[in-house]
C-alpha cells in the first residue's frame, strides 16, 4: 500500500458496519416506547387505584416513583455508558424496562407496582440519552439533523399519543395492558440492538479504562434529584412552602444539588461532567432545552384540561384536538431535519422561539369557552408549530465545539434538562391555574353586589326566565344564583388559563433573545475522525 493511502486510511472517520438508518430506527423505537410509557399511565390512574384498593392520592405515587427513578438515572447515563460500554448499557436498560413492564402489569398491590415502576423508571432513564448519543456517533454532522428529526418524533409525539392511547386501552381492555404492550416492542428492540448497535473505538477504549466510582457524587445526585422531583410533583397538592414536607424537600434539594455541582467540578472522575457548563454554548442550549420541556409539557397539560373541565369535551375528543397538532408535527419534523443540512441550527432556533411566542400570545386572545372544535385544533397547531424548530436544532447545536468523547455526557445532561423542564412545566401550570383562578374569582365576586346595576339586572332576568320555565319563585332565585356563580367560576378558571399562556409567551420571547448567543455551526461540515 502506498504511504499516502496508508496514512489516509488512519484518518477516515469511524462508521458503523450496518446501515445508520436501521440503527436510528431501533434506538428511536426504544426511546418512543419509554416516552410513551411515561405519559400513558396518567389517564389510567383512577382505574389502578380502584383495582389495587388505594385512594387516588396514594395512586399518584405510581407516577411519582417512575419520574424519580427516571430523573436520577438520566444524568448518570453518560457515566454508566463510558464505564461499561454504551451498547451493553443500552441493552441492559431495554431488558430492565421490558421485564419491569411485565411485573407492573402483574402487580397484585400498590406497594408492588410502585417498586416495579421504580425499576421501570431506572431502565427507561437510560434509553433516551443513550439513543441520542448513538445517533450523534452513528451519523456524520451533515446528516445528524435528519437523524435527530427521527428521534424528535419520539420525544414530541409520544406524550401527545400517550394519554389518548392509555385511555382507549383502559376503557376497552384493562389498565394492565398499558404495560403489557411494551413486551413485544421491547423484545424486538433488544434483538435488533444486539444485531445492529456497536460502540465506536473511543468508547471501547474508555470502557476498558479503570474507572473509580464516585460514591459521594452518586449519593448527592440521588438524594437531590429525588427530593426535587417529589417536591415538583406534590408541591401544589400540599400548598408548596406552606407545607413543612415540601419546605424540607426544597432545602434538601437545594443543599445537595449545590454541593453536587461543586463536588463534581473538582472531582477527578465525576459521574456528571458539570464542567461542560463552562462552555457558554452548552449552557445556553441546556437552558433553552429546559424551557422547551416546560412549554411542551405545560401546554400539553393545559389544552386537554381546558377542553374537558370548561367545555365538557370527552377525553377522546380532547385527544383528537391534540392529535391534530401532532399530525402537523409529524409532517414538520422531517423537513426540519433536511433544513439542518443547509441552514445553521441557531437560525432555526430563532424561528422556533418566535413561533412559540406568537402561538402563546395568540392563545391569550382566542381561548374562550365558545371556541369550536376546529378553532381549538388550529390554536393547538399554532402552539406546537415551533417545537420541531427547537428540539431538533437544539439537540444538534449542543454538540458544537465539543469532542466526540463527551457525546454520552452531553446527551445525558440535555435529556435531563428537558425532562426536568417537563416536571417544572406541569408544576408551573397547576400552580398558576389554582392561584390565578382564586384571584380572578375574588375580583369578579367584588362586582356581584346589589349596587352593581348590570349584575342585578342579569340576575333578575335569569330568575324571571327560570320562573316562567316552571320553577317556583324561590327555586328560580336559587337556581339563578347557582348558575351565575357557576358562570363566574368558569370565567375565573378561563382567565387563569389565559394568564398561564401570557407567562409562556413572555418566556418564549426572552428565550428568543437568548438564542442569538448560540454558537454558529457549519451545516455541511464533514465529520472529524473517530478513532
Amino acid at each position: 500500500m502506498p504511504p499516502a493511502a496508508a496514512g489516509g486510511a488512519s484518518t477516515l472517520p469511524w462508521a458503523p458496519a450496518h446501515n445508520p438508518w436501521l440503527i436510528a430506527s431501533v434506538v428511536a423505537l426504544s426511546a418512543f416506547m419509554e416516552m410513551l410509557d411515561a405519559s400513558i399511565a396518567n389517564v389510567a390512574l383512577p382505574h389502578m387505584a380502584g383495582s389495587l384498593s388505594s385512594s387516588n392520592d396514594e395512586a399518584t405515587w405510581i407516577l411519582t416513583s417512575y419520574l424519580v427513578a427516571n430523573a436520577i438515572i438520566l444524568p448518570l447515563s453518560g457515566w454508566i455508558s463510558n464505564t461499561i460500554g454504551r451498547k451493553k448499557y443500552f441493552m441492559l436498560s431495554l431488558l430492565l424496562f421490558t421485564i419491569s413492564s411485565v411485573l407492573c402489569g402483574l402487580a397484585p398491590s400498590l406497594s408492588a407496582i410502585i417498586i416495579f415502576r421504580v425499576m421501570q423508571g431506572a431502565g427507561g432513564g437510560g434509553l433516551q440519552p443513550v439513543a441520542q448519543a448513538i445517533l450523534a456517533d452513528t451519523f456524520p454532522q451533515s446528516k445528524r439533523g435528519q437523524a435527530f428529526a427521527l428521534y424528535g418524533i419520539t420525544t414530541v409525539l409520544a406524550p401527545i399519543i400517550g394519554p389518548t392511547l392509555g385511555g382507549w386501552i383502559t376503557d376497552n381492555y384493562s389498565w394492565r395492558w398499558i404495560f403489557f404492550i411494551n413486551i413485544p416492542v421491547g423484545i424486538l428492540a433488544l434483538f435488533l440492538a444486539v444485531q445492529l448497535v456497536e460502540d465506536p473505538p473511543y468508547l471501547r477504549r474508555l470502557a476498558r479504562a479503570l474507572v473509580k466510582i464516585d460514591y459521594i457524587g452518586i449519593g448527592l445526585l440521588a438524594i437531590g434529584i429525588a427530593a426535587l422531583q417529589v417536591m415538583l410533583d406534590k408541591g401544589q397538592e400540599d400548598d408548596w412552602f406552606g407545607s413543612h414536607f415540601i419546605l424540607t424537600l426544597a432545602v434538601i434539594a437545594g443543599v445537595t444539588l449545590v454541593a453536587l455541582f461543586f463536588w463534581e467540578w473538582f472531582h477527578d472522575h465525576p459521574v456528571i461532567d458539570v464542567r461542560l457548563f463552562k462552555h457558554f454554548n452548552f449552557l445556553t442550549s441546556n437552558l433553552m432545552m429546559f424551557g422547551f420541556g416546560v412549554m411542551m409539557f405545560g401546554t400539553l397539560v393545559m389544552m386537554p384540561l381546558y377542553l374537558q373541565t370548561l367545555m365538557g369535551y370527552t377525553a377522546e375528543a380532547a385527544g383528537l384536538v391534540l392529535s391534530f397538532g401532532g399530525l402537523f408535527l409529524l409532517m414538520e419534523l422531517p423537513m426540519v431535519g433536511r433544513l439542518l443540512g443547509k441552514v445553521q441550527a441557531r437560525r432555526l432556533v430563532h424561528v422556533g422561539w418566535a413561533l412559540m411566542a406568537i402561538g402563546m400570545w395568540y392563545s391569550t386572545w382566542h381561548m374562550d369557552t365558545l371556541i369550536s372544535f376546529s378553532a381549538a385544533s388550529w390554536i393547538r397547531v399554532l402552539q406546537v408549530l415551533g417545537l420541531p424548530l427547537l428540539f431538533v436544532p437544539l439537540t444538534t447545536v449542543v454538540y458544537v465545539g465539543l469532542p466526540a468523547e463527551k457525546n454520552n455526557a452531553i446527551s445525558a445532561l440535555i435529556n435531563f434538562m428537558r425532562n426536568i423542564g417537563m416536571s417544572f412545566g406541569t408544576s408551573i401550570v397547576t400552580t398558576i391555574l389554582a392561584r390565578r383562578a382564586q384571584f380572578h374569582q375574588q375580583v369578579l365576586v367584588s362586582h356581584l353586589t346589589p349596587g352593581n346595576v348590570y349584575s342585578t339586572e342579569a340576575l333578575h332576568r335569569l330568575t324571571q326566565a327560570l320562573f316562567h320555565a316552571g320553577l317556583s319563585a324561590t327555586d328560580a332565585l336559587n337556581q339563578a344564583y347557582a348558575r351565575v356563580y357557576r358562570a363566574l367560576i368558569v370565567q375565573s378558571v378561563s382567565l387563569a388559563y389565559i394568564d398561564a399562556y401570557h407567562v409562556f409567551a413572555v418566556a418564549a420571547a426572552i428565550l428568543f433573545l437568548l438564542s442569538f448567543f448560540l454558537k454558529k455551526n457549519e451545516p455541511r461540515a464533514p465529520s472529524g475522525p473517530m478513532e
